[in-house]
């Protein structure tokens, strides 16, 4: 029979403590939408004591979220108890976290007390905690370094006082796997009351275990798991739980299920990164944008064949659309004739050779290739793809608190055209001039500003999508001066955009 994990979600507590800046009510009732919504079992919402924004928060949130359980952390005093109940009263369902250091070198240079004294305030302040609700949890602060012994003594108090979730953190990532696994084995076997509680686990990513240690633990008995979202938090973050969560999905042998609404990890891992103003590595598991992309033209090949020859998860599980094969010189021919099957050209209106051929030189000179390139390459034979039919001839623009005017001079073919328009901000003046310019109906879906390196002599690269025709184009565009780097990448999209019309008259011209 398979058993269930629990998960706990800290994105909102552990995870904000490593933000610049706190996180406002509106931002933190969002995340915690979006972690209701998931499906996670017990959103840890903050630390009540901590700040009168924290409470206020906190108390809030309890009177929106329904499903999930909420929980506030607290030290190992009656104040910090009483606010956590204080704030989360009017939940349906909610849990007091406490925690105090039990390690020696917590113990004697932090808290300067001994472990008898630990010992004791642990199996106080869980009595008091008790009046408020049955649920408790408590966690024995750099668990993971407390010797052995000790920490049986620690669990075996806070059992006795009342505590139905012990936590036994791994605070500071120095925990390897199979370390981590005697910990928890050897407390399920040295404990006889031990199955009056859940064991639980908070992972931190110091030496990149988080998640191994998290799924080691699993296996040793603990049915907890405590992380956060994207795997922020304290200095190199926390277990990423949505990296834990499609691990058991994936390993299905492994007799382990959680209650996740799977199609939500990837909006949800989305938001968190949007309001804590963290962006995701590409290579960031299950998450990035490059965990679903392949690019070899050996595994691309194998794609198209069988989608398991290298991917062992379906993108759509976790609410992404589709796998994408990003087009360089590395892919094969393969690809290229796969990119054509999906754009529905069939492969005796082109020559295939020909196209590849043509599309490796272009590679080796663009770097990555889209489906219209193809497109371009595969029936545009009188239209020079290196040569542009839009180019900047001049532009000004002036901005105040309100508005932005812009006007550009851009040769269009054998014309030159001049327009200005006025926007909300710089962007939206430049794209509006473009419109006027060329009568295109396009719209502009995403705009990023990236910064090449970080001196006077900086120089801005900004990245477009454009919606063209149910079609996305992209567009770059280089330039100390980050106004000129949008001109420039719009104007990229338009000669893109010129040529997949000129492309769809030459279809149409032939049949």
């Amino acid at each position: 029979m398979k058993k269930k994990i629990i998960l706990f979600d800290t994105t909102l507590r552990d995870g904000e403590q490593s933000l610049k800046s706190n996180l406002n009510n509106k931002k933190k009732i969002e995340i915690a939408l979006a972690l209701e919504s998931m499906g996670i079992d017990i959103i840890e919402v903050g630390f009540p004591i901590s700040s009168p924004a924290d409470y206020q928060t906190s108390k809030q949130i309890s009177q929106i979220i329904k499903n999930s359980k909420l929980c506030g952390l607290a030290r190992c005093k009656e104040k910090d108890i009483d606010m956590v109940y204080q704030s989360l009263k009017n939940s349906n369902n909610f849990r007091i976290h406490i925690f105090l250091a039990t390690s020696p070198i917590h113990i004697i240079t932090k808290l300067k007390t001994t472990l008898n004294k630990v010992i004791e305030k642990i199996s106080f302040m869980i009595k008091y905690a008790r009046k408020y609700t049955d649920d408790i949890e408590f966690s024995c602060e750099d668990g993971s370094r407390t010797p052995i012994n000790d920490l049986c003594l620690v669990v075996q108090t806070a059992i006795n006082a009342g505590a139905t979730t012990i936590n036994i953190p791994d605070t500071v990532g120095y925990m390897f796997p199979q370390e981590y696994y005697n910990i928890i084995s050897y407390l399920k076997k040295k404990i006889d009351n031990i199955d009056k509680c859940i064991i639980s686990v908070h992972t931190h990513n110091d030496l990149g275990m988080a998640v191994g240690n998290a799924i080691t633990a699993i296996n040793a008995g603990a049915r907890q798991i405590e992380g956060t979202i994207n795997g922020i938090g304290e200095r190199a973050g926390n277990c990423a739980l949505e990296e834990v969560i499609m691990a058991l999905y994936t390993r299905k042998n492994i007799n382990f299920f959680t209650n996740i609404n799977y199609n939500k990890i990837y909006n949800t891992s989305k938001i968190v990164s949007r309001i804590c103003n963290i962006p995701l590595s590409i290579h960031k598991p299950i998450v990035g944008s490059n965990a679903f992309s392949h690019s070899s033209g050996i595994h691309q090949d194998g794609m198209i064949k069988n989608k398991k020859t290298y991917e062992i998860l379906n993108p759509e599980n976790i609410g992404l659309s589709k796998t994408e094969f990003n087009l360089t010189s590395k892919s094969g021919r393969a690809a290229v004739k796969f990119h054509m099957d999906l754009m529905g050209y069939k492969k005796n209106t082109y020559n295939i050779n020909k196209l590849y051929n043509d599309f490796i030189k272009l590679a080796d000179k663009k770097g990555q290739i889209f489906n219209y390139d193809l497109e371009s390459l595969a029936f545009n034979n009188e239209i020079d793809n290196n040569t542009d039919y839009y180019s900047l001839k001049y532009f000004n623009v002036q901005s105040n608190s309100n508005i932005s005017i812009a006007t550009l001079k851009l040769t269009c073919g054998k014309l030159i055209k001049l327009e200005a328009a006025t926007g909300l901000g710089p962007v939206d003046a430049i794209y509006k001039t473009i419109i006027r310019i060329t009568n295109y109906n396009i719209k502009l879906i995403k705009y990023i500003l990236i910064a090449k390196n970080h001196t006077e002599k900086s120089i801005g690269e900004v990245n477009i999508k454009i919606q063209y025709k149910k079609k996305i184009f992209n567009g770059i565009g280089l330039s100390k001066d980050i106004i000129k780097a949008s001109v420039i990448a719009i104007i990229n999209c338009l000669n893109n955009i010129w040529r997949s019309d000129q492309v769809q008259k030459n279809i149409l011209k032939n049949q």
